[in-house]
């Protein structure tokens, strides 16, 4: 698979689908022999439900998989951490855990939180500025809607990574619908014309017991072999 050692996965909104985009990087990477890390730098929302970090473990099996800080609102960050009285983490925090697992593992997927540019400290640090941080051995997977709308989120997303110089691996569509339409094809054509196209993650995917998810998520992400 010809990723880089450290990969920040992103979305062009929130509910997209990272999580379970980034539960089968996991999968896939550890079929291909690979360690695999997962770090979320802020976890919001864990009064409602099991973190991202849980539910990773979850599908792609027993792996290091950890938060940077842990929020019980289900907000964007700043406003959750005000909400619970917590300070957030700096990002140089952050980069410094990510590099610590990468010492020791062959990857490291970053979760984001929401879209790029949601910030995750007090300083409106992002996704972005970490990526930054991390250098050249970072590179950003851009998970993607495949309905309407899609093609403006994640062109924005795009330029917006561009602009920073941060390297794109390329663009996953995290919730194919079991009958796409014109719209989703076409969708799906265009994006793969324009960037990378690594996968096509099924909706629902996260229902499927967890060895069969195993089995399918390299060939969903079929695209980060070639």
């Amino acid at each position: 698979m010809k990723l880089p050692p450290i990969v920040l996965v992103t979305g062009t909104d929130t509910g997209v689908g990272k999580t379970v985009t980034t539960a089968a990087l996991a999968s896939a990477l550890q079929a291909e022999g690979r360690s695999v890390a997962v770090y979320k730098p802020c976890q919001s929302g864990a009064a409602v439900g099991d973190s991202d970090c849980t539910e990773i473990a979850r599908l792609a099996g027993p792996l290091t998989a950890e938060a940077g800080v842990v929020l019980q609102e289900p907000l964007a960050p700043v406003p959750a951490a005000a909400l619970d009285r917590v300070a957030l983490p700096r990002l140089a925090a952050h980069a410094t855990r990510v590099r610590e697992l990468a010492s020791t593992h062959d990857h490291v997927l970053v979760e984001g939180s929401g879209g790029l540019l949601v910030e995750l400290d007090h300083d409106g640090g992002t996704l972005a500025d970490l990526g930054r941080h991390l250098g050249p051995d970072a590179g950003f997977v851009v998970v993607a809607r495949p309905a309407l709308g899609t093609l403006n989120h994640t062109a924005l997303t795009l330029e917006a990574l561009e602009r920073r110089d941060l390297a794109i691996q390329g663009v996953v569509l995290g919730s194919w619908p079991d009958d796409p339409g014109v719209l989703e094809h076409g969708n799906r054509v265009t994006l793969g014309a324009s960037r990378p196209l690594l996968g096509v993650i099924p909706e629902r995917a996260a229902d499927l017991p967890p060895v069969t998810f195993r089995e399918a998520s390299a060939h969903w992400l079929s695209g980060a072999w070639s």
